[in-house]
């Protein structure tokens, strides 16, 4: 198992995920991507992005994500595990399927929120969609 992509959150309820995936690259000296997905452009949904100062928090914001998941690889990085953190937009499990398949993973991490019934009626998790996407294996780690 040489590659894994955990996708990340940046926030509290990466921690269990991060700490799992931390444990399996030193386990079996794997490199680790770390993988935001970030919301696609307003445009590419349907959505103008409106005047210039909403573009530019847009901007502002996923430079600050950005800065924040290059700063979890190089908190593994002074750990001794090779990782790499991306910031990437798209829609969720398909933008994670086709990063993986392009990163050639062994494994994919991400976390399962348990929802109620209604929200499972009408609405189906980022960890089920990428499951009925990718072949790849994927670990889920239940979250909070």
């Amino acid at each position: 198992m040489k590659n894994i992509l955990v996708t990340v959150d940046l926030d509290e309820q990466s921690n269990p995920l991060l700490e799992k995936a931390e444990e399996l690259a030193q386990k079996f000296n794997s490199k680790l991507w770390l993988v935001h997905i970030a919301p696609p452009e307003p445009d590419f949904i349907g959505y103008s992005t409106g005047p210039q100062y909403i573009r530019d928090i847009l901007a502002q914001d996923l430079r600050k994500e950005h800065k924040m998941i290059q700063e979890m690889s190089k908190n593994l990085k002074e750990k001794g595990i090779e990782s790499e953190g991306l910031l990437i937009q798209g829609m969720t499990a398909d933008t994670i399927a086709e990063e993986a398949k392009k990163l050639k993973v062994d494994l994919i991490i991400i976390g399962h929120h348990k929802r109620g019934f209604i929200y499972n009626l009408f609405m189906v998790s980022t960890d089920d969609a990428l499951i009925e996407k990718t072949d790849i294996p994927v670990l889920t780690i239940p979250l909070k």
